[in-house]
């Protein structure tokens, strides 16, 4: 099932107009501008091509990206620990990150994908329900909600792979953030209408209440924790979306935030 577009009024309907969504906007701009620049769009000829530009992409990563065993003990990983690692690239040994500071690769993390479907498919889903969210929010409480979530999200999976052989393994991408947007998004508005693309019904379009939607993507994202094999860290989604779920239910009942 892939989403298009959930349903919204505005002045069309003799409403106020919906302010920007500047925030949102500027998080799918800086997202796509770091992608961009670099290793992995491969558009980049600083880093090179081939067997180097993949090279490059896996020191990138290692740089700014988030790794539970950094986050846990403070610092970047010794070169004991990166020999005894397996490496993420065959062929391209990771190597010590000194001045590397694990705190700020939590939020630096956030903004790194591993590529052009990664990227798209986290873009999309913040172009659908994030201005939405950041319109009952407000611009500077949304700014603070995304980035707390996904810091959240990264700690929390860290705390769960402390004992893990993926203690040591890169974890990049906004997914933690965009999933807590999609859980203040059920919570704020569960009977709204998203237009989704069914595939077992040759991608006919059809309209289902957001509680549906978001909540049969919760159960798949609960389910590939448990049963989906390495590559794509799961439960950063649903601690994410567990977590923006329960801070929207502090702002159900209160009017709307003024943007800024």
């Amino acid at each position: 099932m892939s989403l298009t577009a959930p349903d919204r009024t505005g002045a069309a309907a003799g409403r106020p107009a919906v302010p920007v969504p500047a925030v949102s906007y500027a998080l799918i701009a800086l997202n796509t501008l770091v992608f961009l620049l670099g290793p992995a769009a491969g558009l980049n000829p600083l880093y090179g091509t081939g067997q180097a530009r993949v090279c490059a992409e896996q020191r990138y990563e290692q740089r700014w990206g988030a790794v539970p065993a950094e986050l846990l003990a403070g610092r970047p990983l010794t070169s004991a620990q990166l020999a005894q690692a397996p490496d993420p690239v065959p062929g391209c040994p990771a190597a010590p990150t000194p001045g590397k500071h694990p705190a700020l690769s939590v939020l630096t993390g956030l903004f790194l994908h591993a590529g052009w479907l990664h990227l798209l498919g986290n873009l999309l889903f913040l172009h659908v329900f994030g201005p939405t969210v950041e319109q009952r929010l407000g611009r500077a409480r949304f700014a603070l909600f995304y980035l707390a979530a996904g810091s959240l999200a990264t700690y929390g999976f860290a705390l769960a792979e402390a004992h893990s052989p993926d203690s040591t393994r890169v974890l990049i991408g906004a997914s933690g953030a965009i999933s807590a947007v999609l859980g203040a998004y059920l919570r704020l508005h569960p009977r709204a209408r998203v237009t989704t693309l069914v595939p077992l019904l040759l991608f006919l379009p059809l309209r289902f209440p957001a509680w549906l939607v978001l909540g049969l993507w919760f159960a798949l994202q609960w389910w590939s924790v448990h049963s989906a094999g390495p590559g794509v860290a799961y439960l950063v989604h649903v601690i994410g979306f567990s977590a923006g779920f329960l801070y929207a239910c502090t702002v159900v009942g209160h009017p709307p935030r003024r943007p800024g």
